[in-house]
């Protein structure tokens, strides 16, 4: 399976704190004209003082009158992402919804920051891959009471034998959209003597399939004299093989899905 950490990166590490929003009072007009001015901005949060009311974007103002009040117009029916969520898991709520942006509101429903696809993909790319690598490394020298060595090269990915036996598909369309720009961060392989244990990466892995990549840049763990590896075992008694052997899930009925598609106000 991938490598496990407590220390996940959270919406509150990476999400935009000054956001700009619009009130419920203002004109359909006053909105459109600020859309129409800013290179950033193609919707705002809609706010009573801090409390989220609801979101209003470009193409909800396309047939309104110039000047209706912008809480006849707005979504009320929002998806929001908490402070602590993973990023991961607001990546896949983005990914899922085909937003681009997610308010994030703290337990009184009042925004805190918002987060966007660059924010997410920021923060894949700043986790700190040899930091992990240092640590696996660690934890397999006093395991098994030997040294090993740390290699950065180039791995064919037919090569591999995953340890991890499902992915999620819509992930995989993030990590996709990180390969095509050069974003995503190296593999981690354990070189257990000839055999390439893939040990984190699943998902860039599925994706760089998915785009013909053949090869990917890794952090390699090299064990001269052939260890016997929990997750190789693992491995075996799932019969996984090569990546063929790694099944695609969707994600549809994640609870976070659930738990986070809605915002309404206690009156509702």
């Amino acid at each position: 399976m991938d490598i496990v950490t407590d220390s996940k990166p959270r919406v509150k590490d990476y999400m935009t704190r000054d956001v700009v929003t619009v009130s419920p009072d203002q004109t359909v007009a006053s909105v459109a004209e600020r859309i129409a001015e800013s290179e950033e901005h193609s919707g705002f949060p809609v706010c009573d003082r801090r409390r989220v009311e609801g979101f209003v974007s470009a193409r909800d103002l396309l047939l309104a009158d110039d000047d209706a009040p912008i809480f006849r117009v707005m979504s009320r029916e929002l998806i929001v992402a908490h402070p602590d969520m993973k990023v991961i898991d607001a990546a896949r709520v983005i990914l899922r919804s085909g937003i681009q942006k997610l308010p994030v509101v703290d337990d009184a429903g009042n925004l805190v920051g918002i987060i966007a696809n660059a924010d997410v993909i920021r923060s894949q790319i700043e986790r700190a891959t040899p930091e992990k690598v240092g640590k696996l490394m660690r934890t397999l020298e006093n395991i098994h009471e030997v040294e090993l060595r740390q290699e950065r090269r180039m791995i064919t990915l037919s090569d591999l034998t995953p340890t991890q036996g499902r992915v999620y598909a819509d992930e995989l369309e993030g990590r996709k959209y990180e390969l095509e720009r050069g974003l995503a961060e190296p593999l981690v392989v354990i070189d257990n003597a000839g055999e390439l244990l893939l040990a984190d990466g699943h998902h860039r892995v599925m994706a760089a399939d998915r785009i013909d990549l053949e090869e990917m840049d890794a952090y390699v763990i090299v064990v001269d004299q052939r260890l016997a590896l929990g997750m190789a075992e693992t491995a075996k008694k799932e019969g996984l093989e090569s990546i063929c052997d790694i099944e695609v899930v969707d994600y549809a009925r994640h609870p976070l899905v659930e738990t986070t598609k809605r915002l309404q106000s206690s009156e509702q």
